[in-house]
């Protein structure tokens, strides 16, 4: 989430939402640590806004709100989240060879095919939000269905604001250290998020 925290813009439905999520976790998990860390709970508890005349441990556990997410989705988003570990490995590998200085140094392609190839593609451009900072770009192999991830170095400038290496850093004359997508948020209607 720190990236839509830090660069989406201040009232976008993508930054209130990060922060709507983290409102509850935050709530639920001040009150699950009151036992082990008693005064870092209180602590946190009198900066979350509890009342000054109320301790974290007269407090209920906190609900979390129901996602409403059915069993085909929660399934869809454990598979997300293995492609993702899978990326993340290659990711390190390539680090510690040197190809890449960081995860937004990198231009990763995923190769799957069939149901992995159906769950990735439906998240669009949001996957690279999803899967690591630059983002795959997804392509089936339907002659050869071996999946497998190439991770290399990219070729594109650094945007000063979001540290994202895109193609359209510089693309806009009144900001050319910014790319597209920051010049969007700070100066336009901002990206387009649907999932991530």
């Amino acid at each position: 989430m720190k990236d839509r925290l830090y660069t989406a813009g201040e009232d976008s439905a993508a930054r209130r939402s990060a922060q709507n999520a983290l409102y509850h976790i935050t709530h639920s998990l001040v009150r699950l640590i009151a036992p082990i860390l008693s005064f870092t709970a209180e602590e946190a508890w009198e900066v979350l806004g509890g009342r000054d005349d109320c301790s974290i441990f007269v407090e209920e556990w906190y609900g979390l709100p129901d996602a409403q997410l059915d069993g085909e989705a929660i399934a869809a988003w454990l598979k997300i989240g293995a492609w993702r570990a899978k990326v993340n490995k290659q990711l390190e590998e390539a680090r510690t060879v040197g190809l890449i200085g960081s995860a937004l140094a990198a231009e990763v392609d995923v190769y799957v095919a069939g149901e992995d190839y159906e769950v990735l593609a439906r998240l669009g451009v949001d996957l690279r939000f999803v899967s690591s900072p630059r983002g795959p770009r997804c392509i089936a192999l339907r002659p050869k269905p071996k999946q497998h991830i190439d991770v290399s170095a990219s070729l594109h400038d650094k945007c000063e604001r979001c540290w994202h290496y895109r193609e359209d850093v510089g693309s806009d004359v009144n900001h050319q250290t910014l790319c597209g997508r920051c010049v969007s948020n700070l100066f336009g209607s901002g990206e387009a998020r649907k999932y991530a």
